[in-house]
């Protein structure tokens, strides 16, 4: 049994937006759960809420025993990365605001975090982000603040998906460089006719038939090997 230790936010917990409930649960229904009753593989899942890479390499740094014994390490960040704390956003729209991991930290974070991993004769397997329904998305984060001024600094609500899809398009470009395993979790979705179906009312967090679209994604990829 190949034995994986994944890392990353709340995508990779299985976390979703109940819309009954309006609050996010954790479902049954997640790719690494979804993966082990799929294949003979076992998932030691550490991702977390909210997570970004900074926050991620201080769990990883916990857990380096773990990831000693284990044979492949499974990495999914970025989407908080690239978020912005739109409450500061709302009241200050001519503000100069930052990611929560600036773009070439993020990618010098992941970086060192790699090599780190791969240092201890680890395989590396990234997964790229699922996109951003942007306008569900500025429909969440504006539901209780000054969405006209959230929208005044972002210039466009398709600003939101082009910025998100720079941090993606890092993480394929880091992948490529370093020479380690990719997963195109991003283009699962865009191949769907709809890929909003797939998405929470938040508009970034993936639904359950969303998950089960990244479970798919990884069986069916080159870079999934049980081998």
């Amino acid at each position: 049994m190949k034995n994986i230790c994944l890392f990353g936010d709340s995508l990779a917990k299985g976390v979703v937006l109940s819309p009954e409930r309006m609050r996010y649960v954790l479902s049954d229904c997640n790719f690494a759960s979804l993966l082990e009753k799929s294949c003979d593989v076992k998932i030691n899942n550490y991702s977390k809420f909210g997570c970004t890479i900074g926050k991620g390499i201080d769990i990883i740094e916990k857990h380096c025993q773990n990831i000693e014994e284990c044979d492949t390490v499974m990495l999914e960040f970025g989407g908080n990365d690239s978020d912005h704390e739109w409450n500061t956003v709302s009241q200050n729209p001519c503000g100069d605001h930052h990611a929560k991991t600036e773009l070439g930290k993020f990618r010098e974070m992941y970086e060192k975090t790699i090599e780190k991993i791969m240092a201890m004769g680890k395989e590396v397997i990234l997964l790229s982000l699922p996109p951003i329904d942007c306008k569900k998305y500025f429909s969440w984060i504006s539901r209780d603040k000054n969405g006209e001024n959230i929208k005044k600094w972002l210039g466009s609500v398709e600003y939101i998906y082009r910025w998100h899809e720079m941090y993606n398009n890092t993480v394929c470009a880091i992948a490529n460089k370093m020479n380690v395993k990719l997963i195109d979790i991003r283009s699962a979705f865009l191949e769907k006719r709809n890929f909003s179906d797939y998405i929470c009312i938040d508009g970034i967090h993936p639904n359950e038939d969303g998950q089960k679209l990244m479970c798919e994604s990884i069986l069916n990829s080159d870079s999934f090997c049980l081998g």
